[in-house]
C-alpha cells in the first residue's frame, strides 16, 4: 500500500483534529486538543522550521502523524527532533518509514546533524527505530495519577509565613514573572538536548498562549512577593489535565515548595471536573520521581530518548 505524506493545512480544522486522533491512540497518556495542534504550527519560531505532517492511506484515511524541526533554542547546534507516532489499528502499512523519510530529509536540508526521537519502550518500536539507524540515550516515564477517586495529600491549613498562593491566571497583565521562573528552571531539567529561553516574545506565542496551558489551573508560590515555585497545568477542557512543568528556583529549594505548588493545582483540577491526571518524568529525576509517587501517581509507560547522525555535516 502506498502512503501518503504531507504537511497539515494550518487552516483546515480537519487535519488538525486528525492529528489528534492519531496522538491518543498512540500516546493515550498525552494531553493535546485541536486548537493545541493549530496553535502549535502557527506560534512555531521560524528559526525551528517545525513541521506537522501527516501520513494517509491512498483513500485519504489519517493513520499516522510526525513533528519534524530544528532545536533553535539549543546552545548546541545541529540539533534536531523527529517524533512520529502511528494509529495502533493501522500499523504495518508503511507509514511511519514513510513519515521518517520526508522528517529526515527535511532536517537535513536545513543542516540538522543530529536527530533526537522519543520511542515507546516497547520491543515493536524499538526494533523499528533501529531497523532506521537510531540509538537509545535516556528514558523518561509517563505517569498517570486518578484524581476521581484517589486520595490527593492535603493542603496545609497555614500558609509558612511570608508564602502566598496565586493562580497562573493572576500574572495575566505581566507575565514575565513567570518566563523568567520557567527559564531558569528549564535550564536546570536533564535531558539529551540542552534548552536555553531567553525570548520573551517567543516564549509568550508558543508557552503562553497555549490553548492547552490552563492559566487557571497553574499555581504560582510566591515567596515575600517573588515568583519561588510553580506547577504549570495543561487541560483537554474536559477531563484530563497534564503537569506541563513543576520547579522550584534556585534559591528556594529543598522547601518543599513544588510539593505545594502540585497540591494545590491538583486540589483545584479535581474541584474544576478533571478525572485524570498525567505528568512526565525523566528517568534520573529522582527528586520529581519521588514527589510524584508521593502524590499517588504510577508509571504507565516509559518512553527512551534515541539519536541519529544525519549526516549533514560540512
Amino acid at each position: 500500500m502506498t502512503i501518503h505524506v504531507r504537511d497539515i493545512r494550518p487552516d483546515d480544522a480537519s487535519d488538525a483534529e486528525a492529528v489528534v486522533r492519531v496522538l491518543r491512540a498512540a500516546l493515550p497518556f498525552l494531553v493535546t486538543t485541536p486548537a493545541g495542534v493549530a496553535h502549535e504550527l502557527a506560534s512555531a519560531h521560524p528559526a525551528k522550521h517545525h513541521r506537522i505532517l501527516l501520513a494517509e492511506t491512498p483513500d485519504g484515511r489519517p493513520v499516522g502523524t510526525a513533528q519534524a524541526g530544528l532545536a533553535y533554542d539549543s546552545p548546541e547546534p545541529g540539533l534536531s527532533y523527529v517524533n512520529a507516532y502511528v494509529d495502533p489499528a493501522h500499523r504495518g502499512l508503511g507509514a511511519g518509514t514513510a513519515l521518517l523519510r520526508a522528517a529526515e530529509e527535511h532536517l537535513a536540508a536545513r543542516g540538522a546533524v543530529d536527530a533526537y526521537a522519543w520511542v515507546l519502550d516497547e520491543p515493536a518500536h524499538r526494533g523499528f527505530a533501529e531497523r532506521h539507524g537510531y540509538r537509545p540515550s535516556r528514558s523518561a516515564h509517563f505517569l498517570r495519577l486518578d484524581l476521581a477517586a484517589g486520595a490527593l495529600p492535603p493542603l496545609p491549613r497555614e500558609l509558612p509565613a511570608g508564602v502566598e498562593l496565586r493562580p497562573g491566571s493572576a500574572f495575566a497583565a505581566d507575565p514575565r514573572p513567570l518566563y523568567e521562573a520557567d527559564a531558569e528552571v528549564t535550564a536546570d531539567e536533564p535531558g539529551d538536548v540542552p534548552v536555553v529561553l531567553d525570548d520573551y516574545q517567543d516564549w509568550l506565542d508558543g508557552v503562553w498562549h497555549q490553548p492547552t496551558l490552563d492559566h487557571a489551573l497553574t499555581t504560582v508560590v510566591l515567596v515575600d512577593g517573588a515568583v519561588a515555585a510553580f506547577s504549570a497545568a495543561r487541560t483537554d477542557g474536559a477531563t484530563r489535565y497534564s503537569s506541563a512543568m513543576t520547579g522550584t528556583l534556585r534559591a528556594f529549594r529543598g522547601r518543599g515548595l513544588a510539593k505545594l505548588a502540585k497540591t494545590d493545582s491538583l486540589h483545584r483540577a479535581r474541584a474544576a471536573g478533571y478525572t485524570e491526571a498525567f505528568t512526565g518524568n525523566d528517568a534520573g529525576n529522582g527528586p520529581m520521581l519521588a514527589v510524584n509517587a508521593w502524590f499517588g501517581y504510577e508509571v504507565c509507560a516509559t518512553e527512551t530518548r534515541h539519536t541519529k547522525r544525519l549526516g549533514a555535516a560540512r
